[in-house]
């Protein structure tokens, strides 16, 4: 029922039934981590010259149980969010020789501010129960709910993170 709850009000406040702009989907995720619960919904588009996912906004239920600092749990959301989606579209670790090749950042990808997400926030309040962290639960969603907003979007399934340019032209077969 807790999950429940989390689905219904992502898909509510992300407004799933109403239609969005030609080239636009929207994909929907949830898991549970160390007793909290979130769902998420991403919406994206797609440049499909460059292959290029673009995700516009994440609006995330989380149920964590008593929520205690509630600015600190949206800040704690927020972060892991852009974190899971820098993950989800660019960062990897490449070996080449038997050494990585990225020795430092200026050569790994990161999600950059201009082209994170806007993501919105739904705590849901379980005074009953006691609080169950906000670290890491948030991260699991994001790579899922692109993915299905991908397959909304196209048709085709994305099976293999990062889901970079070269891998979604790979499987649009462009």
């Amino acid at each position: 029922s807790r999950m429940r709850a989390a689905l219904e009000a992502v898909a509510e406040r992300a407004g799933w039934t109403e239609p969005l702009p030609e080239g636009r989907a929207r994909g929907l995720a949830c898991a549970g981590d160390g007793g909290t619960l979130v769902a998420e919904v991403a919406e994206i588009s797609l440049d499909r010259d460059s292959g290029q996912i673009r995700v516009h906004r994440v609006i995330a239920a989380v149920d964590c149980g008593l929520v205690i600092t509630p600015d600190g749990a949206i800040a704690q959301t927020e972060g892991a969010i852009v974190m899971g989606a820098s993950a989800a579209l660019l960062e990897e670790i490449t070996v080449k020789d038997g050494r990585i090749e990225a020795g430092n950042f200026d050569r790994y990808p990161l999600l950059r501010h201009q082209d994170a997400p806007d993501v919105e926030t739904i705590l849901l309040q379980t005074t009953d129960s006691k609080p169950s962290g906000l670290g890491e639960p948030p991260i699991g969603p994001i790579a899922p709910a692109i993915a299905n907003a991908f397959f909304a979007l196209t048709g085709v399934r994305l099976r293999r993170l990062p889901m970079t340019p070269d891998r979604v032209k790979e499987a649009l077969g462009t």
